[in-house]
């Protein structure tokens, strides 16, 4: 019988879950830590491939490049890490090779440049006609500020950073031919809230956090697991420009999701703004009910909400 991604992903850690973790944490987290003293490292990894992540036809390679750094640093900013290294390992059929790897690499060190990470090693290869990327991320921080899924308390106000639904609007306006929308752009180059990361680990008031890479309505669901918590989300509260299933069942928006101790809510979104320019939104609540409520202006809604799975 065929499984979910993410019922795949579960079956994964069970089966690895009695072997020893030399001081690492198991599978759960956007990124596993290993504690060294008084900091921690932070490991993730992510593949991107084509005509799944992007699409040659209307992406540059320049673009594609930028691509894969930010969305694997966005694991290290949703643990409250600073990102300072990566590795990268790239599949290229002969099409791509030269100018086109030339034109990735050029995007990959542009973005690596302004983040501030270094490329530490990786691996080249050929593949019979698709370009395959995978990257692994580390970062670093103090234990104290390392943000975890599992963290949510009952009460704490369940908020996001920015805009939603900006990528998932663009991916639809790319397949409809629309390539130079602002929101097309914002889709092909992706998005990491690296200094928001940082700095929102560095609060005692944050309590869980994780990057949305598959749209809230299943990326809260991550939390409510792990936690062992419900959550209400207020389909009115949460900021978009779009209409509102791309805010919350796209992918690829690469915001910030968190839970937030309620008293001290809209002195951590002031501070934010103040520290970053990046604004916080209040969009729910965490419930001792363990489930998931929509709500449209106060009102349950039976509206379908599904985030985006690979399988």
């Amino acid at each position: 019988m065929k499984k979910s991604e993410f019922g795949f992903i579960g079956d994964i850690a069970t089966l690895f879950g009695s072997l020893p973790h030399s001081g690492f944490e198991p599978i759960g987290d956007d990124c596993t830590v290993l504690p060294m003293g008084d900091e921690a490292l932070v490991m993730t990894t992510d593949m991107l491939v084509e005509d799944i992540h992007f699409l040659r036809g209307a992406s540059t390679a320049e673009e594609v490049g930028e691509k894969s750094l930010m969305v694997n640093i966005s694991d290290v900013a949703a643990m409250g890490a600073t990102p300072i290294a990566t590795l990268l390992s790239i599949a290229l059929p002969e099409s791509a090779q030269g100018e086109w790897a030339e034109g990735f690499m050029r995007g990959y060190y542009e973005a690596s440049k302004r983040e501030n990470v270094a490329l530490v090693g990786g691996d080249t290869t050929a593949s019979r006609d698709r370009i395959s990327i995978n990257v692994v991320a580390i970062g670093r921080a103090p234990m104290t500020n390392i943000k975890r899924r599992s963290a949510a308390k009952v009460g704490d106000v369940i908020a996001v950073t920015g805009k939603l639904g900006i990528s998932s609007k663009g991916l639809v306006d790319i397949m409809f031919g629309d390539l130079h929308t602002s929101a097309a752009k914002a889709h092909r180059r992706g998005h990491a809230r690296t200094t928001e990361g940082a700095w929102l680990g560095g609060r005692n008031e944050v309590h869980a956090m994780m990057d949305i890479s598959d749209g809230i309505a299943s990326d809260i669901k991550h939390i409510m697991e792990l936690s062992n918590v419900g959550a209400t989300i207020e389909l009115s509260h949460i900021p978009t420009d779009y209409d509102i299933r791309y805010a919350t069942t796209g992918g690829e928006d690469y915001e910030l999701l968190l839970t937030v101790e309620a008293a001290e809510f809209e002195t951590v979104a002031k501070a934010l703004m103040e520290a970053t320019g990046t604004t916080l939104t209040a969009i729910g609540t965490i419930t001792a009910e363990k489930e998931l409520t929509w709500l449209d202006n106060g009102m349950p809604t039976d509206m379908e909400m599904r985030g985006f799975e690979h399988f």
